[in-house]
């Protein structure tokens, strides 16, 4: 098998454990690939564009946090590629194992023990005045809000064509089931379990108090235009963004492919209840 690593940027724990894995797979014959950037904390590793990593290698394996994850699963998704993400952060939902758990988890994606699952992505594709349609993939979420004025944004949202309604807010946060516990969270939006196929509508600040976020099926498409006057900002998983001016709009559609991920050893509510402290009382 071809394992593939992304390094946290300035974080040596990551260095030290991948230079902790990366034996352990070759003593297995298999073969550690790392992008120019990961090189040199691999001397031995075959080096690739980030850009091929998704066809050179079978696993990517995440040593970091959430952002990590997030941009790898950008390089590597769209080919199929299973990641196994070990946190080396401060919160990490999609990156469950601990650095004590990654030595074991390598090695039982070699024995093929590792269960997999897969999780719904997001299509985006920005329609601007006056220059090409862009279409990006999204994991956690696409968000929409001010740009560089603190600005209250008119933003009219519509499902198959239907107008919802024009959410007069600071922003909107458009939601997977998995970035159901991001932003989208942190603004008051519901969790979905991670197996649904769902798209969460949550307003940031809305003006109106009524707005509440909104579960849509992810069968639909969801188009959100700016029509306020001034400009507003997309950002897609914190990873890309781009500016939106007046008139121009996103399209938003469930992905085809889904992120394929190796399944944490806790259940999905037992990571709830350790991440925001579930049951615990204050001392």
């Amino acid at each position: 098998m071809r394992f593939g690593f992304l390094l946290k940027r300035g974080k040596s724990e990551a260095v030290e454990l991948a230079r902790e894995l990366a034996p352990v797979l070759q003593a297995r014959g298999c073969e550690v690939v790392v992008g120019p950037e990961d090189g040199p904390a691999l001397p031995d590793a075959r080096v690739v564009e980030q850009s091929e990593l998704g066809l050179a290698v079978d696993v990517l394996v995440v040593l970091g946090g959430d952002g990590t994850f997030l941009y790898g699963a950008s390089l590597v998704a769209d080919h199929g590629v299973p990641l196994l993400g070990v946190n080396l952060g401060s919160l990490g939902f999609i990156t469950p194992y601990v650095r004590s758990e990654a030595a074991a988890g390598v090695q039982a994606v070699c024995d093929g023990t590792m269960p997999l699952e897969e999780r719904m992505r997001l299509s985006v594709t920005v329609h601007s005045e006056g220059r090409p349609s862009v279409t990006r993939p999204a994991v956690n979420d696409a968000v929409i809000n001010q740009a560089a004025m603190a600005r209250l944004l008119d933003l009219e949202a519509r499902l198959d064509g239907e107008k919802i309604t024009t959410y007069k807010a600071d922003g909107l946060i458009l939601a997977t089931p998995t970035g159901s516990t991001a932003y989208s969270l942190a603004a008051g939006g519901p969790i979905l379990s991670p197996n649904l196929e769902a798209l969460v509508l949550t307003p940031i600040c809305p003006h109106t108090l009524t707005n509440r976020p909104l579960v849509l099926s992810a069968d639909g498409c969801l188009t959100v235009v700016n029509v306020a006057a001034n400009a507003a900002q997309l950002t897609i998983d914190g990873q890309w963004s781009c500016p939106l001016g007046r008139g121009d709009s996103i399209e938003v559609r469930k992905l085809a492919r889904p992120l394929r991920i190796f399944k944490a050893k806790a259940s999905f509510f037992t990571i709830l209840q350790r991440k925001l402290a579930w049951g615990e009382r204050p001392a």
